[in-house]
């Protein structure tokens, strides 16, 4: 079986540079259905489109990808589908913005050590990058919470005759459903409210 071609593209719902990856892969011999693309966010790394590019590969085949970090978030991740690409599924790595991380041109001794040092290199700078990114912006979410900014969804306000809505549900003239259904509220927020009343926070 002839060896085939494919290009692997990460991004976060966030990212910005699927269009730059994009470019970079289609640069390359590799036929559109062979260009596999996830994207996720950081907090979930399921990656189904991977697996099932994973699952496909067969030795001797050759895997496009646009830097070392589309591998996976730190340097465990990477190191670890690094071995299972090279070593377990025997196909070759190119990383296109790291001319040294070409399996195809590091068989022998010296080209296998440069090319393993560069990666763990590599790896450690992807994990390095990824921690200070997250400090950076837990320090702007700090210092923004400081300054009073609201993060999330804006709280919907209370009616301006909650009170009375109150006043009715509490004589029985209304039920719960029709609370919440009066106030816009959940079941959660109706009673958070209620207790911000008695507590005199809720305007009248």
């Amino acid at each position: 079986m002839p060896m085939k071609t494919y290009g692997y593209i990460r991004v976060s719902s966030t990212d910005q540079n699927e269009d730059r990856q994009r470019v970079a892969l289609g640069q390359k011999d590799i036929l559109p259905r062979n260009i596999y693309m996830d994207k996720q966010s950081g907090k979930d790394f399921e990656r189904p489109r991977y697996r099932e590019l994973v699952k496909r590969l067969r030795p001797g085949d050759l895997v496009y990808i646009l830097s070392i970090d589309r591998l996976g978030r730190n340097y465990k991740e990477i190191q670890e589908q690094w071995r299972i690409l090279t070593k377990i599924k025997d196909v070759d790595i190119c990383v296109i913005d790291m001319p040294l991380l070409d399996t195809r041109t590091a068989k022998d001794l010296m080209g296998t050590f440069i090319a393993d040092l560069v990666l763990q290199i590599l790896s450690f700078v992807a994990e390095n990058e990824r921690v200070n990114i997250k400090k950076r912006q837990e320090q702007g979410i700090a210092a923004a919470k400081a300054k009073g900014v609201r993060f999330g969804r804006p709280e919907k306000p209370v009616p301006e005759d909650f009170s009375e809505i109150v006043r009715r549900w509490e004589r029985q003239e209304l039920n719960i459903k029709d609370v919440l259904l009066l106030c816009g509220m959940s079941n959660a927020t109706f009673y958070r409210r209620l207790r911000e009343l008695r507590l005199g926070n809720t305007p009248k």
